[in-house]
C-alpha cells in the first residue's frame, strides 16, 4: 500500500533523496517513513504537511480532505471540545 507522503511525493516529482534534505533527514529514514516501517515523529509530520501545504490529518488518512485548516476552523473544534469537558 502507498502512503500518502509517497503519492505527494512523488506527484511534486521529488526524490526521497531530495525530501530528506529539506527534512534534515537520512534517505533511509525517510524510506522507512513511506515504508510504514518506521513512525513519523511529529515534528516530521508537521514539517511535511507545510510543506505540501495540506494538514496532518491527511497524512494520517483521518480525513481526505487535502487542504489545510484556517485558524478559524481549528479554534471552533477546540472550542467544541472544551464545552464537551
Amino acid at each position: 500500500m502507498k502512503t500518502r507522503i509517497k503519492n505527494l511525493r512523488e506527484d511534486n516529482d521529488l526524490t526521497q533523496r531530495e525530501l530528506s534534505k529539506i527534512l534534515n533527514v537520512s534517505q533511509v529514514a525517510y524510506s522507512y517513513y513511506e515504508l510504514n516501517k518506521r513512525n513519523i515523529p511529529l515534528e516530521l509530520l508537521c514539517k511535511l504537511a507545510d510543506f505540501y501545504n495540506t494538514n496532518v490529518d491527511y497524512l494520517l488518512y483521518r480525513t481526505d480532505t487535502i487542504v489545510p485548516y484556517s485558524k478559524s476552523t481549528i479554534q471552533k473544534n477546540i472550542s467544541k471540545k472544551a464545552i464537551k469537558l
